[in-house]
């Protein structure tokens, strides 16, 4: 049967292997209206709350603060990526919107720094699809930047490789298939590429896939079957249009599984196996047995096209990135303002309908929704009132989310180093990464490290003659070495030095005399984590695959709802998960679901915005 309906239905079934949407449960969501917010009387100019910054470096939006109305459609406590995008689509939308942000800089744990003349990442700096042509990019955030009339002004940088370094060699990582192949081969052997050239085919229907259904689609009600019904045919071709015809259906599955249950059925040989663990935990944050297969199939497609990949670097830094969103979200009438930590969000009737400030007590009122961009361990421990937390309680939400396993936290080694003698700049390259030790396994404590040398690239963000150095633990920094530990005693400055040793150390296999160099040092912890970004225990985000479940409440499906009415998620709390792209996918998700479906048809029909939407 080739009629609409039937396309409808049938696509509902595939849609459902992505992300489960609550089609029967609950009554609508309300819809905001485009009301223009009520402004406080005693609303002041935008201001910069604090800056770390020289007298003389420029100050991004992201660096500037607004006083926030009285009351909005829509408040938004954080202003990491996930809640900046949502800020600025509902903006989009005509939403009225406020975001409360802790910080005196916005963007989470993509903002970045500035010390001694030099400026710094405090985390991502890897990406795709930053450079891409307008309407023409994958990634989350570009699209979220393209919907709503953004760019970054000074462009990004582009490059093709990261260099690894193993215990039993190094190999410059080159994003292109032979290379990938010939690594392989010289790592693990013939049989090893042969494995390897089998999970790639079985990737490759996986990865059309996932390109085939666009954050920009997604919404958690029934209106999903019109935003995505024009994404059908591409998902059907996606699976069915390979060489398995009607039995690439079958790879729906493994859209919804683990990586590893799809390296399980082509991959045994231990190198390979231990490589592509790595590949996971680089992307998430967490093993094969825990990321999305098909997030990992996308990776690699994307990485190895036929057409030739290229990454990204932003001019000016992620920062360059969060001041994209902010001006996003003021260009379409919202506030931001920092260094405004939220106490509580405000509730009647148990429905929240607002945010209450740590300053003074003041409450931001919101006629629509409330949406935490704060992880769920913040939101459901520290910002709901004793009645809707003992609600959780009674419902089994606290007991569940509390054996819900949550990734480690980082140590940092922030440095701004002399350059002379070293290997020109498109020698030395911008990203390296180092595994100390294959038998601790890649989640291992300090065991990988990834380091970037963003000056190779963007010699502005450092002076002449300098290097910006950063180089972290990739999540395997567990809170509970340092939860005990005071800030600022002998214990803890001998804890950072300890820290900072094996830091140095990876480096090392990079810049063998880096320690000689240094000019600038900063060291971070899980508690300064916890302490800048407001994250729990500083975690890098939940320790699950986050397309397969909701941390709020075991019954309900993946994405943005919360269990608890005019409340929403955004961020890696949520459908995707971890990563930049991701935050902005889950954005879309959450402010698609708030606004009325023709509203979202509109941007979806609208000028394009994406590759894939």
């Amino acid at each position: 049967d080739t009629s609409p309906t039937a396309r409808v239905a049938s696509f509902g079934k595939m849609y459902r292997a992505l992300v489960s949407v609550p089609f029967c449960r609950g009554a609508p969501a309300p819809r905001a209206s485009p009301r223009r917010s009520r402004r406080s009387q005693s609303a002041r100019p935008s201001r910069v709350v604090k800056s770390s910054a020289n007298s003389d470096t420029p100050l991004g939006a992201g660096w500037v603060s607004d006083e926030l109305p009285d009351e909005v459609d829509v408040c938004i406590i954080g202003a990491g990526i996930g809640g900046l995008s949502c800020a600025a689509l509902l903006g989009k939308y005509g939403v009225s919107v406020a975001v409360a942000e802790a910080h005196t800089v916005a963007g989470g744990a993509a903002h970045g720094f500035h010390k001694g003349g030099f400026e710094f990442d405090s985390g991502p700096s890897y990406f795709l699809g930053l450079s891409s042509p307008p309407g023409e990019s994958i990634n989350g955030v570009r699209q979220v930047l393209d919907a709503v009339g953004e760019t970054l002004p000074r462009g990004a940088a582009v490059y093709n490789s990261l260099n690894m370094y193993f215990p039993d060699g190094n190999f410059t990582c080159v994003a292109d298939r032979e290379s990938y192949r010939s690594a392989i081969r010289r790592f693990a052997g013939d049989d090893a590429v042969c494995e390897w050239d089998a999970l790639e085919k079985a990737m490759g229907p996986l990865g059309d896939a996932a390109v085939a259904i666009p954050f920009a689609g997604m919404r958690a009600d029934k209106g999903v079957f019109l935003t995505m019904a024009k994404y059908v045919k591409p998902l059907v071709v996606a699976l069915g249009g390979g060489p398995r015809g009607k039995q690439g259906f079958e790879d729906a599955k493994w859209l919804r599984s683990n990586f590893s249950e799809l390296i399980d059925q082509h991959v045994t040989n231990k190198w390979l196996r231990q490589l592509l663990d790595l590949e996971c935990f680089v992307i998430s944050g967490l093993k094969a047995d825990r990321t999305s297969a098909a997030i990992m199939a996308f990776t690699f497609q994307e990485r190895h096209k036929m057409e030739g990949c290229v990454y990204d670097y932003p001019i000016g830094g992620s920062q360059a990135i969060v001041d994209a969103l902010v001006r996003g979200v003021r260009k379409h009438g919202g506030k931001v303002a920092l260094g405004s930590p939220v106490s509580e969000i405000v509730f009647e009737d148990k429905k929240a309908v607002g945010i209450k400030l740590k300053k003074r007590g003041r409450v931001v009122r919101a006629r629509t929704a409330v949406v935490t961009n704060a992880s769920v361990w913040d939101t459901t421990n520290s910002l709901l009132p004793d009645h809707m937390k003992q609600q959780r309680i009674d419902s089994g939400d606290t007991q569940y989310l509390s054996d819900v396993k949550k990734c480690d936290s980082f140590v940092h080694l922030h440095l701004g180093i002399d350059a002379t003698g070293l290997p020109p700049n498109s020698e030395l390259g911008i990203h390296h990464l180092v595994v100390d030790d294959w038998s601790k396994g890649v989640d291992g404590n300090r065991n990988v490290f990834n380091i970037s040398i963003p000056t190779t690239l963007d010699p502005s963000q450092a002076p002449i003659g300098k290097h910006t150095v950063h180089i972290y633990g990739a999540a395997n920094e567990p809170y509970e070495k340092w939860r005990a530990v005071k800030r600022g005693s002998e214990a803890y400055a001998a804890m950072k030095k300890d820290a900072a040793d094996d830091l140095y150390r990876a480096l090392e296999r990079v810049i063998p005399d880096i320690r000689q160099r240094v000019e600038v040092e900063m060291v971070a912890t899980p508690l300064t984590q916890a302490r800048f970004v407001k994250r729990h225990e500083g975690t890098y985000g939940p320790g699950v695959d986050m397309t397969r479940v909701n941390l709020y409440g075991a019954a309900l499906p993946p994405g943005p709802k919360t269990g608890i009415e005019g409340l929403y998620a955004v961020g890696d709390s949520t459908y995707p998960g971890i990563g930049v792209p991701a935050a902005a996918g889950s954005g879309f998700f959450t402010a698609n679901s708030i606004v009325s479906v023709w509203k979202n048809l509109g941007m979806l029909y609208g000028p394009k915005i994406g590759k894939n939407v």
